[in-house]
């Protein structure tokens, strides 16, 4: 008997209709049998909330399609867990393809990110994949890294609990690059505004100028025309101080 087809689950937190998700499908088609469960409306920024205020409500498009009325969390779960459960177990989740970068703390507000992330969680390797354009985008050079990138992934495995945060530069590559998280430099900016009826009503958004300069981050490597490849992991802790605050200990 041959070797088992690669089964490959596909999320993403710009929503199903979403052009870049359509882009990574194609692209991972030839891999294995691909299943796409999806928000069903632009969830950006969503980060790694889940849904437990309401129910959630899922809407099966065909065999292969679902959409979910919540998070990209909520989607992964639900698809390791009830949608595809128990007769269809992903040899890996890819996440995107995200019109925008994740870059630098910016991946902590990602739901492109903790889509790949609670996959991980759940025991499924994890891929995040984003453009780095904002406008006048073409996914083809993402799509394709997407394609080169979840293909070793399959044939080499990744090790346990690790997720990777893929940011591919607009235009042609210049190759890939093993990075470490970056950090930029911006501060908030909060737009005030009033409605129709006279109440204020605020904007978020933020003024950046540039990143930190330390080398090997992923900043950098798009700086340099590269596509960016992070390894990360749902432990937050910063292990590096464990010892630094060790007298912090008390006991009885």
């Amino acid at each position: 008997m041959g070797e088992a087809r690669k089964k490959i689950l596909i999320t993403n937190d710009d929503g199903y209709l979403s052009d870049g998700i359509k882009a990574l499908e194609e692209a991972l088609l030839g891999l294995g049998d691909v299943y796409v469960v999806a928000p069903e409306s632009e969830m950006s920024g969503a980060s790694h909330s889940l849904t437990l205020s309401r129910p959630l409500r899922i809407r099966q498009i065909d065999e292969r399609h679902w959409t979910v009325d919540g998070t990209p969390t909520d989607c992964v779960t639900l698809a390791l867990n009830q949608i595809l459960a128990p007769d269809i177990r992903p040899d890996i989740c890819c996440s995107g393809i995200n019109l925008g970068a994740n870059l630098g703390d910016d991946a902590t507000y990602s739901g492109t990110v903790a889509g790949a992330m609670e996959a991980t969680i759940l025991g499924v390797a994890g891929l995040a994949f984003s453009l780095v354009a904002y406008r006048d985008h073409d996914f083809t050079e993402s799509a394709r890294v997407a394609r080169e990138i979840t293909e070793r992934a399959l044939r080499d495995g990744l090790p346990a609990g690790t997720l990777l945060n893929v940011n591919v530069p607009k235009g042609v590559t210049n190759g890939l690059k093993i990075t470490k998280q970056g950090f930029k430099s911006a501060r908030p900016v909060i737009s005030e505004h009033i409605d129709p009826r006279g109440k204020p009503y605020y904007w978020i958004g933020e003024e950046r100028n540039g990143f930190r300069a330390e080398g090997g981050t992923d900043f950098e490597a798009i700086d340099e025309g590269y596509v960016s490849i992070t390894p990360m992991r749902s432990d937050l802790t910063n292990h590096s101080v464990i010892a630094q605050l060790g007298d912090w200990n008390s006991h009885e």
